[in-house]
């Protein structure tokens, strides 16, 4: 059985990116943008990290993977096939969308694209608001971008420890799974607790348990905490655990570190 048509493509969305790994490709050029918080991407296994201010271009039928750190949106423009595209707009746009690559935008582009988001978000469906919103962009987008941005890429053999770290601290009260963080990185999970080890000289458990500890230690400075409060808070079982996991780490117990 055949999935349901999805309908036609929007020009251009605001879309909140899921915090979960996703996947796909599509017969059309895209254009992404950061709008809020920490997006990371990875085209045809070139990966990075972009923020407000920089994006991608990801051009038609590649590969890519994606997912939100946390909270996290993007603008995303979609372009007709080049067929139906009369030859005065290719020739403007080929440059743009010849290759797979993430960019940056000066400040007074980043100025008019908010004036024109601000539009998209009050008129989601008003295609002909959005298409000109969509047009305005990469009208203006060969004047505004860096094309002397360096690439961030992350070798395959490194690690983005700012993903990993802002992962933990969003998840610290909870329990975290190396496939967890591996999925944050596109890491299969042995490949990850390998790089892992080689890179930061500790395996993830142990790096978690550090992370946990040390906001432990910033929470027992706060008499107004109890000790339940602080377990809870730094993502250990119960007062127990947390009690006998620090003694055992830092020679006192909670209670005396506090004193």
């Amino acid at each position: 059985m055949k999935p349901p048509d999805p309908g036609p493509v929007r020009p251009v969305e605001v879309i909140t990116l899921p915090n979960e790994v996703q996947q796909h490709d599509h017969d059309h050029h895209q254009l992404v943008i950061a709008l809020k918080g920490y997006s990371e991407f990875s085209i045809e296994g070139l990966q990075n990290l972009i923020v407000p201010g920089q994006g991608c271009i990801v051009t038609a039928s590649s590969d890519h993977a994606f997912n939100g750190i946390g909270e996290s949106e993007i603008l995303t423009l979609n372009l007709p096939h080049q067929s139906s595209l009369d030859k005065y707009t290719n020739e403007r746009i080929d440059p743009i969308f010849n290759n797979n690559h993430y960019f940056k935008i000066d400040n007074q582009f980043q100025c008019l694209l908010q004036l024109l988001v601000k539009e998209i978000r009050q008129s989601p469906d008003d295609l002909l608001v959005t298409d000109a919103c969509k047009n305005t962009i990469i009208a203006l987008l060969q004047r505004h971008v860096n094309t002397e941005y360096p690439q961030k890429l992350i070798p395959r053999n490194r690690i983005n420890m700012v993903i990993i770290d802002n992962f933990i601290i969003q998840q610290i009260s909870t329990k975290i799974t190396v496939a967890q963080l591996a999925g944050c990185v596109f890491l299969g999970e042995s490949q990850f607790h390998l790089l892992f080890k080689q890179q930061v000289g500790l395996t993830p458990h142990q790096y978690i348990l550090q992370m946990r500890f040390n906001l432990a230690k910033e929470l027992l400075e706060d008499n107004s905490l109890t000790l339940a409060s602080i377990a809870s808070a730094s993502g250990f079982a119960n007062q127990s655990s947390f009690t006998h996991s620090f003694t055992k780490l830092q020679g006192t117990s909670p209670s005396k570190f506090r004193h």
